[in-house]
């Protein structure tokens, strides 16, 4: 699934009534520690993961989460995505760091929780933010969708949290920074098909090409060649390229965007994606890809 966010939500309709869980129910005995992830009621690394029931779901889950965001895992030991699902959202937890707290509701052992919260099918996850439902999905998700779940959800909860660092990524940057551009591309694509949007990973993918392309170039070479020739827009490029290896980016952009005003066609249309290319290698945020980009747009407008 392309996001597991409910798009038209059931909270707007009022499917579903909290106030018959809003009930006096006697205070929880605190989350043991010890335990490993996953296991009921386990407190790891000061990150609860609790099991619910209808006596404490307020305490639990209601009132807690009037302090911090709350996910709620609806699974049955008999459900076996569950069994794919929970070890997941479990071991999200404790990367949390007390963030949010995962709880989890046997459907078997609290058919009325289930009930209230219209659950036809499982495994089913709902957010509670303030008391409320904020969001919910149904079904597994990819491990990288759900991270961007579950950060979405703080930020509707206020919490600012910092990324985790992915070993995904860690892997592939090693495999660039060693030179072995095959495995780094096929670590980058990887990460990629399961998160679409990730600039770290795009950035990667062209850094590779990058690479590719100047393997075996001599830079002074390269660029004595571009600056005999300068409307010779093979040389143009590598000689670009040696430019952002060598820390010239804003003199590479200047570079191709110039091109482009000389160029036309197939040509022009190749110059501006190498740039666009180069841009992928700094990312968005970089004031002098800012600066490359208005330039572009003028140059071919």
């Amino acid at each position: 699934m392309s996001d597991p966010r409910i798009t038209s939500s059931i909270f707007t309709r009022g499917a579903v009534d909290l106030s018959a869980l809003r009930t006096p129910a006697p205070t929880p005995a605190p989350a043991k520690s010890g335990p490993p992830a996953g296991a009921p009621g386990g407190a790891v690394g000061g990150v609860t993961v609790i099991d619910v029931s209808e006596a404490t779901f307020q305490s639990e889950v209601l009132e807690r989460s009037l302090n911090t965001p709350v996910i709620v895992d609806f699974w049955a030991e008999w459900c076996e995505p569950c069994k794919q699902l929970s070890p997941v959202l479990e071991r999200l937890a404790v990367e949390g760091g007390g963030a949010w707290v995962l709880a989890k509701v046997d459907v078997d052992a609290n058919p009325r929780i289930a009930q209230m919260f219209r659950v036809q099918g499982i495994p089913m996850v709902y957010a509670i933010v303030g008391g409320q439902p904020v969001d919910a999905f149904s079904g597994v998700v990819p491990e990288a969708q759900l991270r961007q779940w579950i950060q979405a959800i703080l930020k509707a909860g206020g919490v600012t949290v910092a990324e985790p660092e992915d070993p995904r990524l860690d892997e592939a940057d090693d495999a660039l920074m060693s030179g072995d551009l095959d495995a780094a591309e096929r670590a980058y694509r990887k990460i990629l098909a399961e998160s679409p949007a990730d600039a770290a990973a795009e950035a990667g993918l062209a850094q590779v090409g990058l690479a590719r392309r100047v393997a075996g170039a001599d830079p002074q070479a390269a660029l004595t060649a571009a600056a005999a020739n300068a409307d010779d827009v093979d040389a143009q490029l590598l000689a670009a390229d040696i430019e952002v290896l060598s820390g010239m980016a804003e003199q590479a952009y200047k570079r191709l965007v110039d091109l482009v005003r000389r160029t036309s066609a197939d040509d022009r249309e190749k110059v501006r994606q190498h740039l666009i290319g180069l841009f992928t290698i700094a990312g968005p945020d970089d004031p002098a890809v800012a600066s490359a980009r208005r330039a572009l747009a003028s140059a071919l407008f």
